[in-house]
């Protein structure tokens, strides 16, 4: 599906794999991708109960075309200017919903990485709930090399990850980070051979699978959320989630 644009969305059982599929220029993203993934969104099955992103060929994605960025057509940075602030911050929200609908409650999002995981490529991994790394990947908040700022809903979620004195030591000297630092992080959820990737990807979606649906969907919003509550409040929350589980185990409705 829309493989013409660079990605393609596939479905088998309860599985969706996200694939970019521009290998030839290592999987460099472009809006129409953007585009692309957002339509994803809307189309995804409600059977669907783990999304996986990928990347085809020797990296996972080396970040934003730069086409992108020394082009004059729609999209260009060119055309970007020429908008006021307000309608260029319109556009770069609709570019975020590309990558923030991995958030989705309903979904648990695994990123499959390989070789370099650059920039916007970086924020696609960072988008999802779990990554899981080949020994060779390489991730790079690399946008303060071009003047600009990470702009995809990475930030939050890389704070979230690593703290804020890490993230701003990331962000803003753009250095890469190789699969063994990214693991002691806590941005890698495993790191395998590049061989065993897919192998890995597999043992961890069967895992989420073999996990009752909506107590999976609890426990991911309970988490999720659990930064922005007290403890109190957090303790209410698991208690409130229990009490919907019981009451639906024992097939007792609203």
């Amino acid at each position: 599906m829309t493989e013409d644009v660079g990605v393609r969305l596939e479905c088998e059982g309860p599985v969706a794999t996200v694939t970019l599929c521009r290998p030839d220029v290592l999987n460099a993203q472009t809006p129409a991708m953007w585009r692309a993934l957002r339509r994803f969104s809307r189309d995804l099955p409600g059977s669907i109960r783990v999304v996986v992103v990928r990347g085809e060929g020797r990296a996972f994605s080396a970040g934003l075309d730069l086409s992108v960025a020394q082009g004059t057509g729609a999209d260009s940075f060119a055309e970007l200017v020429t908008l006021s602030p307000e309608q260029c911050a319109d556009r770069i929200a609709e570019f975020q919903t590309a990558f923030t609908w991995l958030h989705r409650p309903d979904i648990i999002s695994v990123a499959a990485v390989q070789g370099h995981a650059i920039g916007a490529g970086f924020q696609l991994a960072l988008a999802c709930d779990l990554r899981v790394l080949a020994d060779d990947a390489k991730f790079s908040m690399a946008e303060v090399t071009l003047g600009l700022v990470p702009d995809l809903a990475g930030t939050g979620r890389l704070v979230d990850l690593v703290g804020y004195a890490r993230a701003l030591e990331i962000c803003v000297t753009g250095r890469r980070l190789d699969a063994t630092e990214a693991h002691r992080l806590g941005l890698a959820t495993v790191v395998v051979p590049g061989a065993e990737l897919s192998g890995a990807v597999r043992d961890l979606s069967s895992a989420i699978l073999a996990g009752n649906r909506d107590a999976v969907v609890e426990i991911k919003a309970l988490l999720a959320g659990a930064a922005n509550r007290s403890p109190a409040e957090q303790q209410r929350a698991e208690r409130e989630a229990q009490a919907r589980r019981l009451r639906d185990l024992a097939g007792i409705g609203e």
